[in-house]
């Protein structure tokens, strides 16, 4: 991880995401998950280039089931926004950067 997009346990999930005042990406993912690490660098820049309008946060599905199954999550990599601590929006798979940025700027 590095120091703008983060890890997160579930027991973080309420302050980190919930009750964020900024929008949250939250990339459910796993690390046997090919596709996920594809789409780790594309967040990373997300995360450099959204800094102070956007925080992500990735959480592993696999030491987080019972979150996963709370949101629905049925297939890695997931990436839900929230807002105001509701779901905004999904996308579920690897995307090239430039549609992740339009999923973002269509929903922020």
């Amino acid at each position: 991880m590095s120091e703008r997009v983060a890890q997160i346990a579930e027991r973080d999930f309420e302050s980190a995401v919930l009750e964020s005042e900024q929008p949250v990406l939250v990339d459910f993912w796993a690390s046997w998950c090919g596709p996920c690490k594809t789409v780790a660098p594309t967040l990373e820049a997300l995360a450099e280039e959204y800094a102070g309008r956007l925080n992500i946060v990735k959480i592993d599905v696999d030491e987080a089931p019972e979150l996963a199954a709370r949101f629905g999550v049925r297939g890695v990599p997931t990436l839900m926004l929230f807002l105001g601590g509701n779901v905004e929006a999904s996308k579920v798979g690897a995307m090239p950067r430039a549609q992740l940025a339009a999923f973002l700027d269509a929903n922020l």
